[in-house]
């Protein structure tokens, strides 16, 4: 009666306790049952006939996106080579977040810096292609966990063999526990008089991973074998086996731990599970007994040891033919691992990222919700941005040794119309997550303030045009309690009377501090506001020198403003985010607005590409031919501490910056320093050319530059030029009593 009473109470308590393991195995594996990162992408590649892109940037892409190189390009993710200048590509679908993006075959053809034509293997025209985009980073849960959900069905039913074969033969068959692998693996540890074979099931692995330690305790093991016995009583083997293939840990890749199947083959194999060969799939199985032990970095004889003899399990249970397995056996381990590690190729592109998502999200949402971040960011304008300022910084070094080590940089790429960030280049070290100078370097702007000086008296058509005289002559100005500022040229001359356009296209101090002083500091001041400067604006006359510090990133503003006809929209990296279901949450449209009328920009924008053609950044057609029609403007500040450089061409803006971190001399200008990298950077893209098209507020008047009229009937001038100016204020013609000689000189290619 007592035994009784004791296995009644025994009974009692273990229909309690199962209750309870009950309770904690359904609220997990029916709630949320991982916290996973968001994912954030580049820009997809879309190309269409016309579109700048070089087959050389193609392969590059198609390399960063795992594509395999296939004679025919017969299977998705795939391309082959069409003679010398094109490519067969075979695209994989992409869940975009206008719509699916089928996979496509497409033939595509180059003409040095574009596409000439693409059509399908049957020959019809293609208008569009749109590659997936690029997976650059992912914002992780603080334990740093990351996976690439799957389900069932998306599993290779090879995978799902050789799992069953390597780890649980019986899966199908029982109930959580195996009773046989118990048996079969006391047997083979009693053998080997050792622990060489656990009795563990796969529901039992899944139970230790999701719910228990990895403690070695009794305890845990009877823990372990009811919650799977709770587990299969609940779910369904489909149902368990998607969680497992989800949850097993797979590698570490620096504070990323590495989970489930299909993060692995990206990491491993920079491609997706469904595309992974026989041998790729063992490998994934090999590394489950021990991802450290059998990593196949480190100890490749090890993971193929271990993944051929996965392989010759698969043949014996009839998963994969003998042939096959052969086959298999002798392919290379063939790994791809992606050169990032643990987050991203990119800190300094992130950084601004997550400075933009904060506004929007909780970072609770960002590291567990499985967001899809879609951004601006062009992989192959990153790159080659970053490979211009890091080779340009050593050329500067190795011309002056006492410079070495000393030097840094900072480059920001945005699109001219839309504002969109394609590249932020933070430093040297580009895959140093530390101090990102293109977002939080703020430095003397220079030279660089001197178009919104004279955008301003463009905006005052009654008083000044770009053929206005103006006096470069010494100025002094005396402030109480301060001493006399008295600027010079940094040619330490005077030039006298020079007309507007070429004072600023020289960068004369003396003359745009004198027209600066005409305008006043408030209205200069007030421009800047406009073109999308939100520091404070120290109202004092060095302004028009560029004493006011901005970082690249806003200079960048500034100048996508002015590249944009006065037309100001925000800079931004995010375009869409999407919830784990491929659900848009968060859109980020296009937001412009007219700050500026666009006739005065237009002149100053003639004027900034006489800067490029004959002015102080004329030694930019080292890197870039002139018909690109670039405009920009050079800076330099105090003793060469900042060299700067800002320009836009058709379709983009960028600006660099070049100093120290101690804020010493460099001993470079804007023209030996920033505009170099500058030259450097874009020199390696595929550029529209930027033709300016005058809004109707503007005319073009023949007129003599030396006296800014425009000759009437019998006047002699020998060197005309067309220039443009607001209509309504255009120079009257002047009667003479001598013929003009026939002659119509465009304005920007004068002298």
């Amino acid at each position: 009666m007592r035994l009784l009473a004791i296995l009644f109470l025994f009974a009692l308590i273990l229909a309690g306790y199962l209750h309870h393991l009950d309770g904690v195995v359904r609220v997990k594996f029916e709630g949320k049952r991982w916290a996973v990162p968001a994912h954030v992408y580049a820009r997809p590649l879309e190309l269409f006939p016309g579109a700048l892109a070089t087959r050389e940037q193609m392969l590059h892409e198609l390399n960063q996106l795992g594509y395999r190189l296939e004679t025919e390009a017969a299977t998705p993710g795939s391309y082959g080579q069409r003679g010398a200048a094109g490519l067969r590509v075979h695209s994989r679908s992409f869940e975009f977040w206008d719509g699916k993006e089928p996979s496509r075959q497409v033939d595509i053809d180059f003409d040095k810096i574009q596409v000439s034509a693409m059509r399908s293997p049957a020959g019809e025209e293609v208008s569009l292609l749109r590659l997936e985009p690029y997976l650059i980073a992912s914002i992780h849960p603080a334990q740093s966990e990351d996976r690439v959900l799957l389900r069932y069905q998306d599993l290779p039913r090879s995978l799902i063999g050789a799992l069953i074969v390597a780890e649980d033969r019986e899966f199908f068959e029982h109930h959580g526990v195996s009773l046989k692998g118990i048996s079969r693996a006391m047997w083979a540890n009693v053998k080997a008089r050792r622990l060489v074979q656990g009795g563990s099931t796969l529901t039992q692995q899944l139970v230790k991973n999701f719910y228990l330690t990895q403690e070695r305790k009794l305890v845990r093991k009877i823990n372990e074998a009811l919650m799977a016995l709770v587990l299969e009583y609940h779910y369904g083997k489909e149902e368990i086996m998607e969680a497992y293939a989800n949850e097993i840990f797979l590698g570490q890749d620096g504070q990323r731990a590495i989970h489930g199947f299909g993060l692995a083959s990206r990491y491993y194999f920079n491609r997706p599970l469904q595309e992974l060969d026989v041998a790729g799939q063992a490998l994934l199985v090999a590394l489950i007994r021990g991802p450290s032990f059998y990593n196949p970095v480190r100890r490749p004889e090890r993971a193929m040891k271990r993944r051929n003899l996965i392989l010759d399990l698969m043949a014996e249970y009839g998963v994969i033919t003998a042939p096959a397995a052969a086959q298999a056996k002798a392919a290379p381990l063939g790994l791809s691992i992606a050169k990032k590690a643990g987050g991203t190729s990119y800190p300094a592109f992130m950084d601004l990222v997550r400075r933009q998502l904060s506004r929007d999200y909780h970072l609770e949402d960002l590291n567990s919700e499985g967001l899809r971040i879609h951004t601006t960011l062009d992989p192959w304008v990153q790159e080659q941005a970053e490979a211009a300022l890091v080779d340009r910084l050593a050329a500067f070094e190795a011309q002056r040794p006492k410079l070495k080590d000393r030097l840094d940089g900072a480059l920001v790429v945005v699109g001219r119309d839309d504002g969109e960030v394609q590249s932020v280049v933070g430093g040297r070290n580009t895959g140093f997550a530390g101090f990102n100078r293109a977002l939080d370097a703020i430095r003397p702007i220079g030279s660089l303030v001197k178009p919104a000086v004279y955008l301003t008296a463009l905006e005052m058509p009654e008083r000044y045009n770009l053929v206005t005289p103006l006096k470069d002559e010494p100025v002094s100005l005396s402030t109480p309690g301060a001493p006399t500022w008295s600027p010079k040229n940094y040619d330490g001359k005077v030039h006298g009377s020079i007309p507007l356009f070429d004072a600023l296209a020289q960068s004369y101090n003396l003359a745009t501090v004198r027209l600066g002083l005409d305008l006043g500091v408030g209205p200069v001041a007030n421009t800047l506001r406009e073109l999308g400067v939100v520091r404070t604006i120290d109202p004092y006359p060095s302004l028009f020198l560029g004493t006011l510090s901005l970082s690249p990133l806003e200079v960048a503003q500034v100048y996508q403003t002015l590249a944009a006809g006065g037309y100001w929209t925000p800079l931004r990296t995010i375009r869409e985010v999407l919830d784990q279901e491929g659900r848009p949450l968060q859109r980020y449209p296009l937001e412009v607005r007219q700050v500026v009328p666009g006739g005065p920009v237009h002149l100053l924008s003639t004027a900034m590409q006489r800067v490029v053609r004959s002015g102080t950044a004329a030694s930019l057609s080292r890197w870039l031919p002139a018909n690109l029609g670039i405009a920009g403007k050079t800076g330099t500040t105090d003793e060469m501490r900042d060299s700067w450089f800002a320009g836009f061409t058709g379709d983009r803006v960028a600006v660099a910056w070049v100093g120290r971190d101690d804020n010493e001399p460099t001993g470079l200008t804007g023209a030996t320093g920033a505009l170099q990298v500058w030259g450097a950077a874009l020199s390696r893209i595929s550029l529209a050319p930027l033709e300016l098209i005058p809004p109707e507020s503007v005319v073009f008047v023949q007129v003599d530059p030396k006296t800014g009229l425009q000759p009437g009937q019998g006047c002699a001038a020998m060197n005309l030029m067309e220039a443009p100016f607001m209509r309504g204020y255009e120079p009257l013609p002047q009667d003479c009593a001598i013929s003009v000689p026939e002659r119509k000189n465009p304005f920007w290619e004068l002298f």
